[in-house]
Order: C-alpha cells, then sequence, then structure tokens
C-alpha cells in the first residue's frame, strides 16, 4: 500500500514538474532574455520557478520544493534528468537505453537509478541540446555524435533509426582533479616499488604503452604519468576527444576533427601526428591509438621522440602486441609482418596492462618490458604482477602485488641517467602495502 502511494506521489510530482514547465515557458518574455546575461537569465527565471511552485494547490514539502526547483531549471537550462548524475562526484558512467533506463556507474558497479525521461522527444530534445552545445549535430542524416563536454566528460549517442528501442546515449565522465599516483597507491590499484620502477621509466624517456580493457584506468593511469615529464620537455596530446588533463604546464593539445555534413574536412590521428612531428615536441602522447597512426607511432618512437605514451585496448599485454600489429598493418605500407613486429619491439620499452577485478576494482596487473625478438616473436617478460588469490566476503578479488625475479636489460639505461634502485626490488617477493601490513602486524 505504502509502496504504491508513493509511486502515486512520484507520477503527481512529475505532472507537477511538467506543468510548471510549460508556465515558465508562457510567461518568459524571449525578447528580453536575449538581451540579458545568462546569469542574470537564470536568476530570473529560479524566482519565477519558486513563484509558480508556491501557486500550486498541491502541499510539497522543502526538499521537495528544492529538488523540483533544480529538475524544472535543468530541463531549461541543462540536461534534464541527467543534470542530479552531473552533479554528483560519484558517478563515473551515466547510460541511458532509452527513456525509461538509466544506469549509473559508482565504485567500479552498474546501479539502474530510478530517474526517467518523459519518452524518447523528451530524450531526443536533450540528446540535441548536448549536440548543439559542443556544436555537433545529430538528426537521421547523422544518427550517431561523439563529443566532450565542457567538464571534459566524454558523450556518445545513437538514435533511431540505428538504435531499435529508443535514442542511446552514454556519458564517461573524469574527476575535476587528476587522481595521481600516491591516491592510485593508497587505494591498492598500484604497489609503490612498481611506481616507483614507472617513474623512472618515465623520467628517463622510455616509451610507454598502456593497455586495458573499457573503463580500465587508462587514462588515469596516463594523466598520472605524466606528472614525471621533466619541466622544460614540450608535450604535444592527440585525442579523438580530449579526456588527457596532464599534470604539467607546457602542452599543446590536439583533437580530431570529424567530417562535417556533406562528409568532408576529417582530420584523423595519422593526419594530426604528422602534423606534430613538424612542431618540435619533446613527446608524444597519443591519448589511444585505434588505427593507421600507430606505424607513424611507432616510427616517431624510433627516430627520436623517445619518451613517448599512448593506451591500446587489449586483454592482456599479448593481445596488445597483437593490436598493434594488426592497426599498423592498416596503414596500407607493404611491410612484412615480421618487419612492423620489429619495429614495435624496439619502439616500445615498458608495457602497463591494466584490468577491471571481481568487484569493480581497478588494478595494474602486469609491468612488462619488451626486450626484443626471438625468431618471428615479440618477447615480454613480465617485471611486476598482481596475482589474484580469490574473492573476500564482500565479493571483491584479493590477492597480492609480487616482483617476478626478473631484472630488467633496460636498468643500464637507468643508471646511467642517474636513476638508483634498490639491490633487492626485483627479486622475487611480494610487494605492496599487504606486506606492510603484516609486517605490522608481526611487530605487534
Amino acid at each position: 500500500m505504502e509502496l504504491k502511494e508513493g509511486q502515486n506521489r512520484k507520477l503527481t510530482l512529475q505532472r507537477l514538474k511538467a506543468e510548471v514547465h510549460r508556465k515558465l515557458l508562457e510567461v518568459l518574455n524571449l525578447n528580453e532574455a536575449r538581451r540579458v546575461s545568462i546569469e542574470q537569465l537564470k536568476e530570473e527565471c529560479f524566482s519565477k520557478v519558486s513563484a509558480l511552485l508556491d501557486e500550486q494547490q498541491f502541499p510539497i514539502s522543502g526538499p521537495e520544493k528544492q529538488q523540483l526547483l533544480h529538475d524544472i531549471m535543468d530541463e531549461v537550462f541543462g540536461f534534464g534528468p541527467l543534470g542530479t548524475l552531473l552533479r554528483d562526484p560519484s558517478v563515473s558512467d551515466i547510460l541511458v537505453n532509452g527513456p525509461f533506463q538509466i544506469y549509473v556507474e559508482r565504485s567500479g558497479l552498474l546501479e539502474l537509478t530510478d530517474l526517467s525521461f518523459a519518452d524518447d522527444d523528451h530524450l531526443m530534445r536533450v540528446i540535441q541540446r548536448i549536440g548543439t552545445t559542443v556544436g555537433r549535430r545529430i538528426d537521421e542524416s547523422t544518427p550517431m555524435l561523439d563529443a566532450r563536454l565542457l567538464d571534459g566528460s566524454r558523450v556518445n549517442a545513437i538514435i533511431p533509426p540505428l538504435a531499435i528501442d529508443g535514442p542511446a546515449l552514454s556519458i564517461r565522465r573524469f574527476s575535476g582533479i587528476p587522481i595521481d599516483i600516491k591516491k592510485l597507491i593508497e587505494i591498492e590499484s598500484i604497489a609503490e616499488e612498481m611506481a616507483f620502477f614507472i617513474e623512472a621509466c618515465v623520467q628517463c624517456k622510455m616509451n610507454v604503452l598502456i593497455s586495458g580493457g573499457t573503463g580500465t584506468g587508462k587514462t588515469t593511469i596516463l594523466n598520472a604519468l605524466s606528472r614525471w615529464i621533466p619541466q622544460g620537455e614540450r608535450v604535444v596530446t592527440i585525442e579523438d576527444a580530449a579526456e588527457l588533463k596532464l599534470q604539467r604546464d607546457h602542452v599543446v593539445r590536439l583533437e580530431t576533427r570529424p567530417p562535417n555534413v556533406e562528409g568532408e574536412g576529417t582530420i584523423t590521428q595519422r593526419d594530426l601526428l604528422r602534423n606534430t612531428l613538424r612542431m618540435r615536441p619533446d613527446r608524444i602522447i597519443i591519448g589511444e591509438v585505434r588505427g593507421a597512426e600507430a606505424i607513424d607511432m611507432l616510427q616517431a618512437m624510433n627516430t627520436g621522440h623517445e619518451g613517448s605514451m599512448t593506451t591500446v585496448h587489449a586483454n592482456s599485454p599479448r593481445d596488445a602486441m597483437r593490436r598493434l600489429e594488426n592497426m599498423a598493418s592498416l596503414a596500407g605500407v607493404n611491410f612484412p609482418l615480421k618487419a612492423i613486429r620489429e619495429q614495435i619491439s624496439s619502439a616500445i620499452n615498458i608495457l602497463v596492462h591494466l584490468q577491471r577485478m571481481t568487484g569493480g576494482q581497478r588494478k595494474v596487473v602486469s609491468v612488462a618490458e619488451i626486450t626484443g625478438m626471438e625468431m618471428d616473436t615479440i618477447c615480454l617478460h613480465d617485471i611486476f604482477r598482481f596475482v589474484q588469490d580469490g574473492v573476500d566476503d564482500e565479493g571483491k578479488a584479493k590477492g597480492h602485488f609480487e616482483a617476478c625475479g626478473v631484472c630488467p636489460q633496460i636498468l643500464n639505461r637507468l643508471k646511467e641517467k642517474g636513476m638508483k634502485m634498490p639491490p633487492d626490488m626485483f627479486q622475487h617477493k611480494i610487494i605492496g602495502k599487504s606486506v606492510k601490513k603484516k609486517e605490522a602486524v608481526k611487530v605487534r
């Protein structure tokens, strides 16, 4: 009975919101609105909405009135029901499957919200407003949208006729405050020893490839590694949709351009990469390598642009090597497969692989060195890795980080550049915070 009453009250509040929204548009002087600043217009609308709500006969509580005020303002100036989610810092992904199903991801786990759009037209208006905000168009002639919001969030939308069950929208959000390595060590996404080794590699201009599946934290790691690039070096970033927030000053950010309505004017990552080589970069960072630009990236790494970094989608370190081979083959050059593999083995020094574990945690599961070729195979050697032992009572993966007992071949290059490593750093042993916790228990 109480559940039914709650549902009825929710429907009544939704009808009240729609009615007040309609009345606001009736009393709003659009000609006058064009002459005032957006801040002044918002203040005026806020006061009018508050007055309209007070006129309603339906009794509402203070919190309900505040929520309705925010909801109506989101309808007028924002993105409708998504406004609440976009203000919530704990939400990392927003997934809209049609007007009545909105999922969010918090702490690595998906959950269904009680929010919804009124119908397909309501959702379409919000999607088109997003497109207008970023200067993109989405309609039946161009039924897909890939863009970036002002706060850096990445948006993808697809509408009928391509989306069969109604418009679909996904928003990948990024924290306003970049997560640094100290935070990643604190939440046990990476061990301190692993971070120390990768820091030395970045400072000494080793080429780094970061691999992993969707949502494993590749961009987060790439942002964190950028902090170790020495000041005074010129960095150029290339991305499809600008997501990187490098923790340094001297950065030139480049972004691709999609085709216009006539299907012309496309600027690809490969075009930007070729132009970047004329911009005197010390390091080149590609947000994610997806296609034929892989061959240009490998050649740049092999011809003086040391210390470059990029990410790639892959399920394992070995899969990352195969993906690079396949993408380099798309460039249209008639290189034999062995020549492409030789390019990869000589260009990339360190491969960092991430994985989303059971329970939603993201971890660096492998730090491997590419040591060259053996016959026709690229040689990969794990230096550090994460070993999962099982699942704890909360359904989260449990395990430990460990050094694999392999001394990296680049160690001499690191020493030549002044980096000193502890003598027992690479001996086979368990590493990370879990070891320190056990030692602390023993002391007591």
